[in-house]
């Protein structure tokens, strides 16, 4: 079973910065499209980053997009959401998910998911 594994998730103030991690247990995490997903109280999940198996190729939600950078370590089978410049409205719980299909912004596409880590930002 794949199962990846979140953390870094904290309590920041607005502007701040924010790291998160997500290991992924085996051999197989080299063959994952990687993505973070994030979601607020009362609404749904929403796409944030992805990242495709080799690192070169990425791509964001706009609401992130020059503040955010997802990048992966496939010897240390982990990815990584740097998140700068953070806003209140950044507030949600980030998950971690593993897809075997090629980049895609799309949640049903991602197989394994994390359980999630809490990133709150206060104003």
């Amino acid at each position: 079973q794949v199962q990846p594994e979140e953390s870094g998730g904290g309590l920041v103030q607005a502007g701040g910065s924010l790291r998160l991690s997500c290991v992924v247990p085996g051999r197989t995490f080299s063959s994952y499209t990687m993505g973070w997903f994030r979601q607020a109280p009362g609404k749904e999940r929403d796409f944030v980053a992805t990242i495709s198996v080799s690192g070169g190729i990425t791509s964001y939600a706009d609401s992130v997009k020059g503040r955010f950078t997802i990048s992966r370590d496939n010897a240390k089978n982990s990815v990584y959401l740097q998140m700068n410049s953070l806003k209140p409205e950044d507030t949600a719980v980030y998950y971690c998910a593993a897809s075997v299909y090629g980049i895609t912004r799309t949640s049903e596409r991602y197989k394994y998911w994390g359980q999630g880590t809490q990133v709150t930002v206060s104003s």
